[in-house]
This record gives C-alpha cells, sequence and structure tokens, in this order.
C-alpha cells in the first residue's frame, strides 16, 4: 500500500511549467481534476437510470472541467506550448462553467443553442489559446478566473431560480455550491500572483471539496426531480381516474347522475336516512309530449329538449338532492324532505317551468308531470317505491291533460 501511495503521489507530483516538484508534493490540478472526473462518473450512473437530458450537460460540464486541470498539470518540455496549454486549459473552465449555466435551463426546457454562441465563443477560444504564447500566462490568468467566476456565479442564480418551479434541496444545493466556487475563483484572480504560484494550492483544494458537495447536490436533485415526476404524474393519474368515474357515474347528454350512480349511493343514502331520521323521497318526472316531439321534429329537437329541462332541474334542486336521468324522458330526483314537502316542491318545478324564459323556444305543449313518494326509514330496497313513484306521476299526466 505504501509503495501504491507514492507511485500515486510521484504520478500526481508532475506540476504546472514553473512548480518544482518535491517528493511530497501532489498537484492540485490532478487532485481538482479527479474530484470532476469521479463526479461525472457518478452521474453517468445515474444518468443509466434517470434519462434526463439536465444529466448529460452536468456530465459534460465537469468532463470539461476534469480535461482543463489535466491540461494544465501535465509537464511541457516546450515552454510556450505550456503557456498555450494553460491558455487551453482557461478557456475549457470557461465552457464548463457555462455548460453548467445551459444545465439548469434544461431542467425545464431543452435548450435552444445558436450558432451565434459559437461565434461569440470562437475569438474567445482564440485569444485564451495564442495570446498567452506571445504575452504569457499572466493575459489570461486573471481574466480567466474572473470570467470562469462570472459564469459560474450565472449557473448557481439559475439552479436557485428551479426553486421558484420547485421545491428541491438539491437545486438550492447545487446552486449555493456553485456560487462558492465562484467565489473561489474571484479570490484566485485577486490574490494569486500567477498561474505557478504555490499560493494557489488550497484554493484548488478547495475547489475538490467543493466539488463533491456539488456531487452530493446533483445525486439529491436527482432522486427529488424523480420523486417530484412521481408526484405529478400520481396527480394526473388521480385527475384522469376522477374524470372518468365522471363519465362513468354522468349522463353525457343532460350531465346529470345516471342510473349506475342512483343504484351505487343509495345503500349510503338508505343507511343514512335511518341513522339519522331524515325524511327521504323520490320525485318521478317526465316530459310531456316527448315522444311525439322526437316522432314529428327530429332526435336533434329532442335531445335539446332534455338538455333544457335538465339545466332547469339542476338550476332549481338543492346540492344537497340529487337528480338522476333514469332513462329515455324520464328524471328521478333524490330529495331530503317527507312526501307533503315532496309533492308541494313538485308543484313549485312544474309551476316554475311553466314561466320559465326557455319553455318559450321549446316545442309547444312541453311540461312535466311529477309523482312523488316517501321512503320509509324500513325500506330496504327502493324499486318498489320508484315505481310507486312513476305510477302517481302517469296519474299526475292524465290529470293535466
Amino acid at each position: 500500500m505504501t509503495v501504491l501511495f507514492a507511485l500515486i503521489v510521484d504520478a500526481a507530483s508532475q506540476g504546472a511549467p514553473g512548480i518544482t516538484p518535491g517528493p511530497a508534493f501532489v498537484n492540485p490540478r490532478i487532485v481538482t481534476g479527479a474530484a470532476a472526473m469521479v463526479t461525472a462518473s457518478v452521474l453517468l450512473l445515474l444518468y443509466v437510470y434517470r434519462r434526463r437530458l439536465f444529466i448529460l450537460w452536468w456530465i459534460s460540464g465537469w468532463l470539461l472541467l476534469s480535461s482543463s486541470m489535466f491540461l494544465a498539470a501535465r509537464p511541457y518540455a516546450n515552454q510556450k506550448l505550456g503557456w498555450m496549454a494553460y491558455g487551453g486549459s482557461q478557456f475549457l473552465g470557461i465552457l464548463s462553467a457555462l455548460v453548467f449555466v445551459i444545465a439548469a435551463d434544461a431542467y425545464r426546457h431543452r435548450p435552444l443553442l445558436r450558432r451565434e454562441y459559437g461565434l461569440v465563443l470562437l475569438p474567445v477560444a482564440i485569444w485564451f489559446t495564442l495570446a498567452p504564447v506571445a504575452l504569457g500566462t499572466g493575459v489570461v490568468f486573471a481574466p480567466g478566473h474572473l470570467l470562469i467566476a462570472g459564469a459560474l456565479t450565472a449557473a448557481g442564480v439559475a439552479h436557485l431560480l428551479l426553486l421558484r418551479q420547485v421545491r428541491m434541496l438539491g437545486a438550492a444545493l447545487v446552486g449555493i455550491t456553485l456560487l462558492v466556487l465562484a467565489g473561489v475563483h474571484v479570490w484566485v484572480a485577486a490574490v494569486v500572483p500567477r498561474p505557478d504560484s504555490l499560493n494557489a494550492t488550497p484554493a484548488f483544494f478547495t475547489i475538490a471539496v467543493v466539488i463533491l458537495v456539488t456531487a452530493l447536490g446533483m445525486q439529491l436533485m436527482t432522486f427529488e426531480d424523480m420523486t417530484y415526476e412521481l408526484r405529478r404524474t400520481n396527480t394526473r393519474l388521480e385527475s384522469a381516474q376522477s374524470d372518468l368515474r365522471q363519465l362513468v357515474i354522468t349522463d353525457s347528454l343532460t350531465g346529470c347522475r345516471n342510473r349506475r350512480f342512483f343504484h351505487e349511493i343509495i345503500g349510503r343514502e338508505l343507511q343514512r336516512h335511518r341513522r339519522y331520521s331524515t325524511p327521504l323521497s323520490i320525485l318521478f318526472i317526465d316530459i310531456d309530449r316527448f315522444k311525439v316531439i322526437n316522432d314529428t321534429l327530429g332526435h336533434e329537437t329532442g335531445d335539446k329538449v332534455l338538455r333544457q329541462v335538465a339545466a332547469f332541474l339542476l338550476r332549481n334542486i338543492r346540492e344537497a338532492d340529487y337528480v338522476f336521468r333514469w332513462g329515455g324522458d324520464e328524471f328521478l330526483v333524490l330529495i331530503s324532505c317527507g312526501e307533503e314537502e315532496a309533492e308541494r316542491r313538485g308543484r313549485q318545478l312544474q309551476d316554475a317551468f311553466a314561466a320559465s324564459p326557455e319553455l318559450s323556444t321549446l316545442p309547444l305543449g312541453v311540461a312535466l308531470s311529477i309523482g312523488c313518494v316517501e321512503i320509509p326509514s324500513t325500506a330496504r330496497d327502493v324499486m318498489p317505491l320508484v315505481q310507486t313513484a312513476d305510477e302517481r306521476m302517469y296519474a299526475n299526466k292524465k290529470r293535466t291533460r
């Protein structure tokens, strides 16, 4: 194990141009690059199970950062080549930070990458690659770290803004750590005099630690995103189930409850009727002359009559009561009152319908015939009572004729 550690230290001790390697010196750029590489590998495993575009952008950002660190860490026999490599390393660092901005955008929607972005970055790439050859690394050292800091700040803010869309602790952690990385780069630009200064060593080790914390935040955000999507899917399923249930228990033509729903809830209503001794009655309603209208004026006119009668009943029946389309031109109302009150309300419905404005738009002779019956507290089967209300409705129809 000691020999293996010595080999690792010896391999890592090859520093940036101008740094003299020692027996116990570990190049901080190699440590930082390794941390970025490990983070990219972990995220790649996450992407296998969670194929989301923003994870790919994260992986790309860490791979660019890792390449940036390794490019500046290796020794170069030619000084000019080493300076050029350092400039390229700085540019890769800028690209890495910009990719994290795109990653935050990719969480919400597919980012639009325009050709103009490449045209803007091209002169920056040329400057960072060629300027150090002529002017030395100083011309790209502080500007590079400041540009990286600016892009990381934008990336951190973009991740924090995701909190307005989804409440995820991972997004907050990623945003904060990216802002910390931006602060470290500002400190390097302000305090460290040149790229090969040993003063930069604590900063790069700090960056390596923050990278690992950012990786934890990204993993947490990925799992929270999965949980958030599961919640959204469950909400959509519940909504779809609710819509499906409404379709199952609602008459599509009139919007009233259908006969299936009556059989579903009548047992519960009878239990409540017995338990709380609340009166319960049935109103059986039929539309006069409906068959003649259907036969002479057609089904479209008949459907119009059904819809308008149903709308009238729904407006004039209390929300606590139920209106069912029983079949054809027949409606059934389950109403919480005794038989005497039910008869009075039935007459009120007939009078209100005869005076309603919509009657003038309906064929001549349309009216309501109503029969009612009270459900006794001992009732177990209401169908005989429905039949009684139906018979009383026909008696009412004959009287009105």
